[in-house]
């Protein structure tokens, strides 16, 4: 099964990190997840820029809005993502378990929907 293993960050938590631990950390998060993709186990992983530097658009009577930043505003933002391989949804968590930002923020750990079968059920 495939999960995306979402890391939402708070800037407060990652401010007040020691000089050089997050750092540390981001080292130390590459070298897993090297590891992780050496086992098979992560199958990709992105970070992402800040809030400030995203757009968010609505579309309302074929109207497009776009606006700054995320849509809703949160302490928490995603900060990036991996897409990992587990056997079940415990594996999946014992594998984001193994990366550092529980710390400094939360990592939301959701399976990925097998589109093949959606487009077979609705005959695409």
């Amino acid at each position: 099964m495939k999960f995306l293993v979402m890391i939402y960050n708070d800037d407060t938590l990652l401010d007040a990190l020691p000089q050089g631990e997050f750092d540390t950390m981001m080292k130390g998060c590459f070298e897993k997840a090297d590891a992780l993709r050496a086992e098979g186990c992560l199958l990709d992983s992105m970070q992402l820029e800040s809030p400030a530097q995203a757009k968010s658009l609505r579309m309302r009577d074929n109207k497009m809005s776009v606006m700054d930043g995320p849509f809703a505003e949160a302490k928490e933002y995603l900060g990036g993502f991996n897409l990992i391989e587990a056997e079940n949804m415990d594996e999946a968590l014992r594998i984001a378990s193994s990366f550092p930002w529980a710390r400094t923020g939360r990592i939301e750990v959701r399976p990925v929907r097998d589109m093949d079968a959606v487009r077979q059920r609705v005959g695409a």
